[in-house]
């Protein structure tokens, strides 16, 4: 889709029920990776509820849930290769965990400990983004050398609605399509920039409306159903490796959850609009499918979950047992060499530990 026409359909496999509105392409339609698609979703979900529980009881810091949005971090993980090079922003867990990095690293990045973004089995991807936006702006420098080392590979980074509202969003879209670098916008519209609703955000027809303005390509995607998306991401970096342009893809879904655990969405969001939303959430919608065109049953579903809940303890409890970080080590997570300055902050923030001790 280009901006020569201005109409962008919703692209969808699979309705609210799980019944498929087109045919399944054969590079998608088979049993073992339909399922462990499933798994993803899953794990993603299990991990989702626990981080809140240890958040509630105190032993984790504040946390942003992926609620109903899972099938947007899922396809993208199952999409890109190893090489290419993932810019996530704060709730892309379920990329994440596909992508080598460990479900304690997680809580340990949740729980304030500098450990949690230095990945043990992941060394080139980039550790989660809080601020809003500024992730686009590190994703277009890494899209620019990729693009200079003349490799065939992707920059792909994530937002929220709300970041399509920041400058450093534009400004980097702005770049990847004036000097036609290798990068894969993926913005999930969940509908709410914390209580401010996507209505009150843009004018805009579509949020994928505003790539047009930028030359760059784009499409709007169902972000509640887990195979649209699958096969909308591939295609997307599929086309980005041959032409080497940017792609952008507005993934709709909805947030049926808190913006965090410091948020409290009842005082804004309709109570209706959020039954409805849970009707139509990934989880849901794609357990009926696979019900339905693969034969899953209760006993499949049990023991998957089983597998997945015991992947998620075990996390948690080696999070637990994990000694906490030496005081002050976060200075050394900023730098490869500590410039002076900051080696001084460093031995006067130890220094006024010891006071207080």
């Amino acid at each position: 889709m280009t901006s020569k026409d201005s109409n962008i359909g919703l692209r969808q496999y699979l309705d609210s029920g799980g019944q498929l509105v087109q045919p399944l392409p054969s590079h998608i339609n088979h049993r073992t990776q339909l399922i462990a698609l499933y798994q993803t979703l899953v794990i993603t979900r299990l991990f989702d509820e626990a981080a809140v529980n240890l958040q509630r009881t105190g032993q984790l810091g504040t946390y942003a849930q992926s609620r109903g949005q899972e099938a947007i971090g899922c396809a993208i993980g199952k999409a890109m290769l190893a090489d290419d090079v993932f810019i996530p922003y704060y709730r892309d867990i379920a990329t994440q965990i596909q992508r080598g990095v460990l479900l304690e690293e997680i809580l340990l990045y949740w729980g304030g400990d500098e450990r949690g973004s230095c990945f043990s089995q992941q060394k080139h991807d980039f550790p989660l983004c809080v601020p809003i936006a500024t992730q686009f702006c590190h994703a277009i420098g890494v899209a620019f050398a990729l693009k200079q080392r003349k490799k065939n590979n992707v920059a792909v980074v994530t937002g929220g609605d709300g970041a399509t509202s920041k400058g450093d969003f534009y400004e980097a879209l702005n770049i990847a399509g004036a000097m036609s670098l290798p990068c894969l916008f993926v913005i999930n519209n969940n509908q709410w920039a914390i209580s401010v609703p996507v209505q009150q955000q843009t004018a805009a027809k579509t949020i994928a409306h505003k790539a047009y303005a930028a030359g760059v390509a784009a499409c709007q995607i169902d972000g509640n159903d887990p195979i649209a998306m699958l096969i909308g991401v591939k295609q997307a970096l599929k086309q980005i490796r041959h032409d080497g342009k940017p792609f952008f893809i507005e993934a709709v879904s909805y947030r049926i959850c808190n913006h965090t655990t410091a948020d409290d969405a009842t005082r804004y969001m309709q109570q209706k609009a959020l039954q409805e939303a849970e009707q139509k959430e990934p989880l849901i919608r794609y357990k009926k499918f696979l019900r339905q065109y693969q034969d899953w049953n209760d006993e499949d579903d049990s023991e998957l979950y089983q597998a997945c809940q015991l992947t998620v303890d075990q996390a948690i409890e080696h999070y637990k047992n994990t000694k906490p970080q030496a005081d002050g080590d976060f200075f050394d997570y900023m730098y490869q060499d500590l410039p002076a300055d900051l080696a001084q902050q460093k031995q006067q923030f130890l220094d006024d530990l010891n006071r207080h001790e």
